[in-house]
């Protein structure tokens, strides 16, 4: 079995700023009422996602660019290598799509890291969503089960850390040895009684992990 692994959700945890928003700011404003639409549990969370994904309609080459202009906490890469130099595998477990997370990795040279969310892919001016109801880690409100991920990876490593910001992290903390929480996720977290380590940034998880000794300096 592997010692440790870090499971980090994407967006609004690794980014500063969900996807979906940059999208629907420049080229859906529908997407607002849909929004309210989703946020009042009207619509499943991944028909909100392939509704706004496929509301671009631009060439790939700008999909790309506003991709490339999605705001990061800038310390992730250096907390990703510090993770990798402690012995342990870093993950990216997102309810979003590994299209536009594969563009910021490559971004910021992030190397040795492995994404898990729902497959994307360019098509006529948008991004599709290619979800698989067999896959075992099949959701149907988010595309991808990050709690049945969570409890896999549990099954490789002997400790498994995880940190995210919004209701989707809500669910995979709970089997987690250790979750960190930004933003909305605290007070979630809290509701759930599930114990958390509240943080706002990737700086004082780092600092935390080294505090107590589950990280070397």
């Amino acid at each position: 079995m592997k010692k440790w692994a870090f499971v980090s959700d994407f967006d609004g945890t690794i980014s500063d700023e969900d996807f979906y928003w940059i999208v629907i700011n420049k080229y859906f404003s529908d997407g607002k009422e849909l929004f309210r639409k989703w946020k009042e549990a009207e619509i499943l969370d991944i028909d909100f996602l392939s509704q706004v994904f496929t509301s671009i309609h631009q060439e790939e080459n700008q999909i790309i660019e506003d991709i490339l202009s999605i705001p990061i906490d800038q310390y992730v890469p250096t907390f990703i290598n510090h993770v990798q130099k402690s012995n342990g595998d870093f993950y990216i477990l997102s309810a979003g799509t590994d299209y536009y997370i594969n563009h910021i990795i490559n971004k910021f040279n992030i190397s040795n890291v492995k994404v898990i969310s729902n497959e994307g892919f360019y098509h006529e001016k948008n991004i599709h969503l290619k979800i698989d109801p067999n896959h075992k880690h099949y959701s149907q409100r988010y595309g991808i089960d990050k709690s049945k991920v969570i409890q896999d990876l549990k099954k490789e490593y002997e400790i498994v850390h995880f940190i995210g910001d919004s209701e989707p992290d809500s669910h995979p903390a709970q089997y987690a040895d250790l979750t960190f929480a930004k933003s909305a996720l605290q007070s979630l977290l809290l509701e759930k009684d599930i114990p958390f380590v509240a943080v706002n940034n990737f700086k004082e998880v780092e600092q935390y992990l080294i505090q107590h000794g589950m990280m070397s300096l």
